[in-house]
């Protein structure tokens, strides 16, 4: 029996590759030193598609992949993939957001206390012998009682309220539409940060999302205020928020992504008041092989006939297709 033909953009973990190896027929584009040419080989006999959030999949990209049926992306990320192009050739397109929300909620809870109570600051105090010098470390504010504004409640917005709640936090979060939520509804993002001490930013990356996140909002969360972000670092204006940090009308930032990965601008890494983790909120071995494995478990859902595991939209019925 053939195996299908499988385009590997951007590969996922050696287990799960080896998966993959032994029941499709894979094309590594991600190896190939001329990948316009071997794209243009390969391409056209290609019925799935294998990447991550980090790779692009753009609509020129789609002319060489006529027969493709399914893209199967290993990471929650998708916004270099040009998923209105997929939707509109009726290829299904599923990613892992189902496989890792738990630990970029737990990396912003992280981030969160890590930022409040200056961890990074702390440790140097200790470490540098200030301590000793100079005496205790200054006081600081408490967590319990503040206000935590949640942008995007998806999954891994949930998962981040859930965490705060028994940190004696008031939640309030904003979506285009109310959630059944027990947190108080904003209905723009600004009056969010009006309200928040804290502002974390859980929404997805792109085009519509582009640098929401500006200097009138950060002003907003003010001198005492803490942004929170574990989602894409094109959300926010990163110069105005540099500035922001530098002035002072912002109190703090905890930052897993950044605009420029993964190297950051010099100005907002030597901050003192900016908390910094490598895009790593889903760096587990137990996440990580669980979302590789859902790109297994996708893929064969579909050649199976089978609903997909975690489609990112619906399709027209076509079979079996979508869940």
């Amino acid at each position: 029996m053939t195996k299908p033909d499988i385009l590997v953009i951007y590969p996922t973990r050696a287990n799960a590759m080896a998966k993959l190896e032994q029941s499709y027929t894979l094309h590594r584009l991600d190896e190939a030193d001329d990948k316009p040419s071997f794209l243009a080989e390969h391409g056209p006999y290609c019925v799935g598609a294998v990447t991550n959030g980090h790779a692009a999949l753009t609509r020129a990209d789609l002319e060489h992949l006529p027969k493709l049926e399914i893209v199967a992306c290993s990471s929650a990320g998708f916004d270099t993939i040009d998923t209105e192009a997929l939707r509109a050739r009726g290829i299904a397109f599923t990613n892992t957001s189902d496989a890792l929300f738990d630990d970029v909620a737990d990396t912003a809870l992280m981030l969160t206390l890590a930022a409040r109570r200056q961890l990074f600051a702390g440790h140097a105090h200790v470490v540098s012998g200030e301590w000793g010098r100079s005496g205790p470390y200054p006081l600081l504010s408490c967590i319990r009682g503040k206000r935590a504004g949640i942008l995007g409640l998806g999954q891994i917005g949930r998962a981040i309220g859930a965490r705060f709640e028994p940190l004696g936090l008031e939640i309030g979060y904003c979506t285009r539409r109310p959630r059944d939520a027990a947190y108080r509804y904003f209905d723009n993002a600004m009056a969010l940060a009006e309200w928040a001490d804290i502002l974390v930013l859980a929404i997805p990356g792109g085009d519509d999302t582009i640098g929401l996140v500006g200097g009138p909002m950060l002003e907003a969360l003010g001198p005492q205020g803490t942004l929170i972000n574990i989602a894409r670092g094109t959300i926010v204006d990163e110069p105005a928020l540099i500035a922001a940090l530098v002035s002072g009308k912002l109190g703090s930032a905890g930052l897993d992504v950044f605009l420029n990965e993964p190297d950051p601008d010099p100005a907002l890494t030597a901050l003192p008041n900016v908390t910094l983790y490598p895009h790593h909120a889903s760096g587990t071995v137990e996440t990580r092989e669980a979302m590789a494995q859902l790109v297994v478990d996708n893929l064969a859902a579909h050649f199976a006939g089978r609903p997909l595991l975690t489609p990112v939209y619906d399709l027209p019925a076509r079979g079996l297709q979508t869940a």
